[in-house]
């Protein structure tokens, strides 16, 4: 089983840091308006699906040897109006500058990137389990 860890540390009430096993820094923050600096985890859930499905859809054009020269994913979430205010539906919107690819075959390599490969899909898809744990300090 691959395992895979981030430490999150507070830096004010509204502001967090995210750091992974290698020391790569993601910087969150809760604020509106004016005040944000840094994308909040639901932006950041939208981020990861983005970018998961994102590199396994550039590989598969690249591999059917398809030229690429922009792509983007536009990523909407419709969130749920209560408490939690999750996710009800995400809409992904594929754009690819390429002279020579179908829009069937883009369709198809998309299906396979999002419903097969892209991890963060699967995750969103699955029940995920967690334990807490509160540490006093001494």
């Amino acid at each position: 089983m691959n395992k895979k860890q981030i430490t999150l540390r507070m830096i004010a009430d509204h502001e967090y840091e995210s750091v992974n096993a290698t020391g790569n820094k993601v910087q969150i923050d809760m604020y509106a308006g004016a005040e944000k600096q840094h994308q909040s985890p639901m932006e950041l859930l939208l981020s990861g699906l983005a970018g998961c499905s994102a590199v396994d859809t550039v590989l598969m054009m690249k591999k059917k040897r398809r030229q690429v020269q922009d792509f983007k994913i536009q990523a909407e979430g419709l969130r749920n109006d209560g408490t939690p205010s999750f996710y009800k539906s995400i809409q992904l919107h594929f754009i690819l500058t390429s002279p020579d690819a179908t829009e069937l075959e883009f369709e198809k390599v998309v299906k396979l990137a999002v419903d097969k490969y892209c991890s963060v899909a699967s995750s969103l898809k699955s029940e995920i389990t967690y334990t807490t744990e509160i540490v006093r300090p001494e």
